[in-house]
């Protein structure tokens, strides 16, 4: 039997939790970072988003037709979820033609927009659920400050690189991350451009590198299974980062190693 999908309180909960381990990373200063979640069974969230507003999609999303969204409010800060929800996100009812929404919103809202990365939040959202017909999916946008920092070194936007230079410092980082970690060059936040790259790099990874500025994680398991995702692949840079500080001297997990690893815990990846 299958297990009942999360309520409306629930769901909220998991978003505070997910904004609130982010912060703690220092991945989220000021207002930075983004998430929202897809529900196809739509909980009742009138009752704490009472207001109602007719918004034109940024783009064409049928896959999510009759479906909810929950989205964080452009400018709101992530380790504000927690303490108060309604004033920092906001509810998307997708209406039918796919092009269309109501944006259920609280008298309490401090945004006036939705996350300026809802482009690529929708998206990736949309291209997730016309493949695989998900009945809940998260995605998760962040500027961790290690993953982000060996992006600007030219040799780790690389994906090639990248990986072998991470997944080398815990044997947990290959088990968590077979597909391993998407690398994207710099492109500017919120253009279509960015949109694009960022869908196509997720239908093979569930982590992209946005180079120079940030991550995007997804997950159709749960919003912090999406930041754990995150926070692996950051504690892998922050080794990296560490190794380099200290001029390269440490040996990481040997390819040998790592292999052993991939057995034991029969690991689907490509990566060794």
């Amino acid at each position: 039997m299958n297990a009942p999908n999360p309520d409306l309180e629930e769901v909220l909960a998991a978003m505070g939790t997910a904004g609130d381990r982010i912060a703690s990373m220092d991945a989220s200063e000021a207002s930075a970072g983004n998430i929202s979640v897809f529900m196809a069974w739509n909980p009742e969230v009138r009752r704490r988003f009472p207001l109602a507003e007719e918004i034109a999609l940024p783009l064409a999303a049928p896959a999510l037709a009759g479906k909810t969204l929950l989205v964080t409010g452009s400018g709101r800060r992530l380790r504000d979820i927690q303490r108060d929800p309604e004033a920092n996100m906001g509810a998307v009812l997708v209406h039918q033609d796919g092009v269309t929404a109501t944006l259920h919103s609280s008298p309490r809202r401090l945004f006036k927009s939705l996350t300026s990365e809802f482009n690529s939040h929708l998206a990736v959202h949309q291209d997730q659920v016309a493949a695989r017909t998900l009945d809940f999916h998260a995605v998760v946008h962040a500027q961790p400050p290690h993953l982000t920092m060996l992006s600007h070194i030219p040799a780790y936007r690389s994906a090639g690189v990248l990986n072998a230079k991470i997944m080398r410092w815990e044997p947990e980082s290959i088990v968590a991350l077979p597909q391993g970690i998407g690398v994207l060059d710099f492109m500017v936040p919120g253009s279509e451009e960015l949109m694009r790259n960022n869908v196509e790099s997720l239908r093979r990874h569930m982590i992209v590198l946005w180079s120079k500025h940030g991550v995007m994680a997804r997950s159709d398991v749960s919003v912090t299974n999406a930041v754990d995702k995150i926070e692996y692949a950051e504690t892998g840079a922050k080794y990296e980062f560490m190794n380099l500080s200290i001029g390269g001297l440490g040996e990481g997990l040997r390819q040998d190693e790592l292999i052993a690893v991939k057995s034991a815990f029969n690991v689907q990846t490509d990566l060794v």
